[in-house]
């Protein structure tokens, strides 16, 4: 709940007698296991006073029209006005409308650009917004409710084996990356991350924990009496390499599994969402005596895009060795190397060196050594393709700094540097077409405008998101990768050796072709394939 009154909620509360000083004792010692969350929505939670008398108070405190929000005062479908996938990220639910209002429930009414996200969709679809306030755990409580995705899938009633059996298997029917097992309070959270955002799966009885993470353990290879952290694998899916990875937590182990699919197919690097430019394409990745680097945080497919380019390369008169950790997809023609706990990327590399590569797949940079190995292999004869975990293409040349890799040798050796990020896609099979409005025109000009960019709306269309059975009512359906390419051509090989800073360096590289990850995701809002919303949700832009 926010805060806003002039003094402290619980003091106003005290005052209105609704609860003691022991109560805000209570309040306060829980708060300290869990910080996030907020004294009226800890009040609620621990029935420390009368929730409905409790709520009406945080209102009038606050000035806002408050409810205790329960399932039963939804009197509309939710996802028919904002996807599952909005509410749930902006903490916001719809729940009755009458001539031309809809009145929303925040569990925040200080989050400014929540409101403001959830007023424009609605207004977009002609209605005018009445805010509520409500408890946070109410609008989550009923959002699991709503979305459910797979629960409808899953018997909670199957022996425990089976149970397991089917949680993965509907994970992989449904299009998951990851399969979260998450101990609560009173209960096991089963969610599925798909399409990059985690959606629940299942909710299951606390009294089966122990045998699932039994279970889980077992098929993993892992230590049962164990309960520090532990990696395994399963390979009892003859379509999918897993990694499990446990996690201590304060109500038990939490369990991640992430799921590899051994033959997925190779997209081209175009339909990937690469720039439709065969120059830049070139440029980017047809090199010799050089290193290219593809940059992004974890989870955003910078392994996709490697394997794709390689894929691009890869010719009968060209030796190609990878060395990958694991190797995701299996392509016929290279050499493909997979690192274990007894080997590392270096100590492979140095091999790989002896076998008369042309190009060399490193899976990632991730230490001094790795990299003085990638950069003397590039200075060698070599062409060395690899990641490495930073925000973009710019700073991929301070973070080799930082490694202890010399000015000299990177601008020696580094080609290209290039950024990637993943937005989700509209579901082309209930996203609804609009014009765009003048405020969303209004932001993405003057987004482009700073970089020296023309934007062309005309003719062109968006979408409102609503949700359906296939996109598991996100609205979303699979994602596409928006980039940045960094081309080091003479003035910027001069600004790194002569130590110049990231902000000098971006200054002389907006002079030429680079333009930031941001101008890529507007040209594919204007496409169509995204929507400033999922933009602005992964770049934060307004």
């Amino acid at each position: 709940m926010p805060q806003r009154q002039t003094q402290p909620l619980g003091i106003e509360l005290a005052r209105r007698r609704l609860i003691t000083e022991q109560d805000i004792t209570k309040a306060l010692e829980y708060q300290k296991i869990y910080p996030h969350k907020k004294l009226g929505d800890i009040l609620h939670i621990l029935h420390l006073c009368d929730s409905r008398k409790l709520i009406e108070a945080i209102g009038e405190i606050l000035d806002e029209k408050a409810i205790l929000l329960e399932e039963e005062d939804i009197k509309l479908t939710v996802s028919d006005y904002i996807s599952l996938d909005i509410a749930k990220h902006n903490k916001a639910i719809p729940f009755e409308i009458e001539s031309g209002k809809i009145k929303v429930c925040f569990a925040d009414t200080t989050n400014k650009r929540a409101m403001e996200t959830v007023r424009l969709l609605l207004l977009n679809k002609g209605l005018v917004m009445e805010k509520y306030i409500t408890f946070e755990s109410n609008i989550d409580k009923i959002l699991d409710a709503l979305e459910g995705v797979a629960s409808d899938n899953i018997n909670t009633s199957l022996d425990i084996t089976g149970l397991v059996d089917s949680i993965i298997k509907t994970a992989m029917e449904k299009r998951a990356s990851d399969i979260h097992f998450e101990p609560m309070e009173d209960h096991l959270r089963v969610r599925y991350r798909i399409d990059g955002g985690l959606v629940t799966a299942v909710n299951i009885d606390q009294e089966k924990q122990a045998q699932i993470i039994g279970r889980l353990k077992a098929i993993s290879n892992m230590h049962q009496e164990k309960q520090e952290s532990q990696d395994g694998r399963i390979i009892l899916y003859p379509d999918y390499n897993i990694r499990v990875s446990s996690q201590r937590n304060v109500y038990g182990e939490k369990f991640v599994l992430r799921l590899l699919k051994k033959n997925a197919g190779i997209k081209k690097i175009f339909d990937l969402g690469f720039p439709n430019d065969e120059k830049l394409l070139k440029d980017s990745f047809d090199k010799k005596n050089s290193i290219t680097i593809i940059a992004a945080p974890t989870g955003q497919g910078k392994t996709t895009t490697l394997y794709s380019v390689i894929d691009m390369l890869n010719r009968s008169d060209i030796n190609i060795t990878t060395i990958e950790d694991p190797v995701e997809i299996r392509i016929a023609g290279l050499n493909q190397i997979e690192i274990d706990a007894k080997t590392s990327f270096s100590n492979s590399l140095r091999t790989v060196l002896r076998q008369d590569p042309d190009i060399i797949l490193v899976g990632e940079i991730r230490d001094k050594e790795t990299a003085e190995i990638a950069m003397q292999s590039g200075q060698t004869g070599h062409y060395v393709l690899s990641t490495i975990h930073t925000i973009n293409s710019i700073e991929v040349i301070t973070r080799l700094r930082k490694m202890g890799i010399s000015n000299y040798d990177i601008a020696s050796t580094l080609a290209t540097s290039i950024s990637q990020r993943l937005v989700r896609k509209v579901c082309p099979h209930c996203a609804r077409e609009r014009d765009f409005t003048e405020e969303e025109k209004d932001i993405m000009t003057h987004i482009a405008e700073k970089y020296n960019v023309t934007l062309d709306f005309k003719g062109k269309k968006t979408y409102d998101v609503i949700g359906c059975e296939k996109c598991n009512h996100t609205g979303y359906y699979e994602r596409i990768a928006i980039y940045e390419v960094l081309i080091i051509n003479d003035e910027i090989k001069q600004l790194i050796t002569d130590n110049a800073s990231s902000i000098q360096i971006r200054e002389e590289a907006l002079k030429g072709s680079y333009k930031p990850l941001i101008i890529d995701g507007l040209y594919k809002v204007l496409e169509g394939k995204t929507t400033l919303e999922e933009l602005n949700n992964k770049l934060v832009i307004y």
